[in-house]
């Protein structure tokens, strides 16, 4: 039994040594996969190998899969710097890193790296897609220190192909909503020679996440970037159909700046025309000024927002808001030509009216003006009588001066006024002496007929007929035709006189200083009606969507 059992455990332990040396040989001759890389890092005329390899029949001028499938270049974008947009070249300016991919299977290989990994100089020696930008108005390929491209090919073919550009394209703007308006910039991007027969374009990532605009990466001052979106379309021209990627990056307009330069400032200057409206309307100076100042202002106000602006052919929001404001201000100054110029013509229909009225009452002055001066006529020719018997009646005289001294202290006023009490009969009555009475007479004759006091005439006149019918004969023979001539003119000058003595004289013109009707209505008409202006103008631009629709929303 025990012989039996020994050739089998010999021959078991045999078999279990030769398995055992031919692992440890395989072992030694394929070695560890890290001591073989390791090898090949030592040795990098692999490398170039592999590199001679694919570029040996190679065409540069042939596109992948030429006469046979589409060429599908995938893309992707990445911003790093976005700003500044010119609103009066309608641009914008952007920083990106553009990325190609595509397949070539003339670059497949077989080597021990997953990736080569190349610089700019592989670039010129394989075929690379035409891309181009069709609303690009300048597009720079930053060549600082070296050209900032970078090139990789795949294993199995695929190529990754990204360089840096700054990018300057069109932005189309519509700025009938301007400052208050937004915009869609958009960036197309397509080949320039191969029509989508041949080849096309789509997103690497999907429609969402191909494009990608980090905050920290917008530089602007007078927009906010809300966001972007992408679309694709097919563009026919008569060398055949082209597929064209499109990135619409979403602006909206800052109101800051404008508020502060323009706006506020037009609202200020339409208020201080309407100041005027409460200075007196005889400041002509003045309201002249604040009228012509605010004009040109308003003029200078417009004229320098105009110039952050293109020359468009439509009017904007700002430039709607600007010319209300302007003609709220010229009316204030309209409004003032209008006050100066009713206000004159009342004043002229005041004066005629005064003209008018003085020529009907002028007839009643000159009348009595006439009869005082032929009394004084008449008392001049008989003051030589006067002196011949001034020596004979001296005795006389002094009673009747101290009479006459006594009256003649008294005010005129006082004369005018108490012309009932002192009469021409009791100053006869208290001298004996004719020619005294007669001169003590003609003295208050003389002092009644001046024209503030009309009621003289009938005083004169009945003193005078008095002494024509009682007086002495010897009075009558010394004035003689002279008394006659009196006592004609007398009765003329008192009809003449007593009927303009009952007409009050005509009033003065009504002065025309103060505040004008015109005046009055435009305190509230111009302050409520520029209020409501200003009230429909913000809510509807405010709530108004005026964010411009891109062609992929549409």
């Amino acid at each position: 039994m025990v012989s039996a059992k020994e050739p089998a455990i010999a021959m078991s332990s045999g078999l279990s040594i030769a398995l055992l040396h031919c692992l440890c040989l395989a072992t030694c001759l394929t070695g560890p996969p890290g001591q073989i890389k390791k090898e090949e890092k030592l040795w990098p005329e692999n490398f170039t190998n592999i590199l001679n390899s694919l570029l040996d029949g190679y065409d540069n001028r042939l596109r992948p899969g030429f006469g046979g499938p589409v060429t599908e270049v995938k893309t992707d974008i990445y911003v790093t710097s976005f700003g500044p947009v010119s609103d009066v070249e309608m641009e914008y300016t952007m920083d990106v890193f553009f990325r190609q991919t595509w397949v070539d299977k003339r670059l497949k290989y077989d080597g021990p790296i997953e990736i080569l990994r190349l610089n700019n100089l592989m670039v010129s020696k394989v075929w690379t897609p035409d891309t181009f930008f069709r609303n690009g108005k300048k597009s720079v390929a930053h060549n600082m220190t070296a050209p900032n491209k970078l090139f990789r090919i795949m294993r199995n073919g695929t190529i990754l192909y990204t360089m840096r550009l700054t990018i300057s394209a069109e932005c189309p703007m519509r700025l009938v909503d301007f400052p208050m308006d937004g915009h869609a910039c958009p960036l197309k991007f397509g080949s320039y020679a191969y029509p989508k027969s041949e080849m096309i374009y789509t997103w690497t990532k999907g429609p969402e996440k191909s494009v990608e605009v980090p905050e920290e990466s917008s530089s602007l001052v007078q927009y906010d970037l809300l966001g972007h979106t992408v679309s694709s379309e097919t563009i026919k021209s008569i060398t055949g159909e082209y597929i064209v990627m499109t990135v619409y990056f979403h602006l909206r307009r800052k109101m800051g700046y404008f508020m502060i330069q323009t706006y506020i400032p037009c609202i200020m200057t339409v208020i201080l025309s309407q100041v005027s409206f409460w200075i007196n309307k005889e400041s002509v100076p003045a309201r002249t000024v604040f009228g012509i100042t605010t004009v040109l202002t308003m003029t200078t106000l417009s004229i320098s927002a105009r110039h952050s602006l293109p020359k468009v052919s439509y009017a904007t929001a700002m430039d709607w808001f600007i010319a209300v404001c302007f003609a709220f201000v010229f009316s204030a100054l309209i409004e003032f030509a209008a006050v100066n110029y009713f206000t004159n013509i009342q004043m002229e229909k005041a004066k005629r009216k005064t003209v008018k009225s003085l020529l009907e009452f002028p007839v009643a002055p000159v009348q009595r003006k006439r009869s005082t001066e032929e009394t004084f006529t008449s008392t001049d020719a008989n003051s030589n009588v006067r002196k011949r018997t001034n020596a004979t009646v001296q005795s006389e005289a002094d009673g009747g001066s101290r009479i006459d001294t006594r009256h003649s202290s008294v005010q005129p006023s006082s004369v005018a006024q108490g012309s009932s009490d002192i009469t021409p009969h009791s100053l006869s009555a208290s001298s004996p002496n004719p020619f005294t009475r007669i001169n003590a007479s003609e003295t208050l004759s003389s002092a009644r007929a001046t024209p503030p006091a009309p009621p003289s005439t009938p005083i004169l006149t009945g003193f005078v007929s008095q002494h024509a019918t009682a007086g002495s004969p010897s009075i009558q023979h010394l004035l003689g035709s002279r008394l006659e001539q009196i006592q004609t003119t007398t009765p003329n000058t008192l009809g003449a006189s007593a009927k303009p003595s009952a007409v009050t004289p005509p009033p003065p013109p009504a002065s025309h200083s103060g505040t004008s009707k015109i005046d009055k209505y435009a305190r509230i008409l111009f302050p409520v009606t520029f209020g409501a202006f200003n009230m429909v103008y913000w809510v509807v631009y405010l709530s108004k969507d005026t964010m411009e629709k891109s062609e992929s929303l549409m």
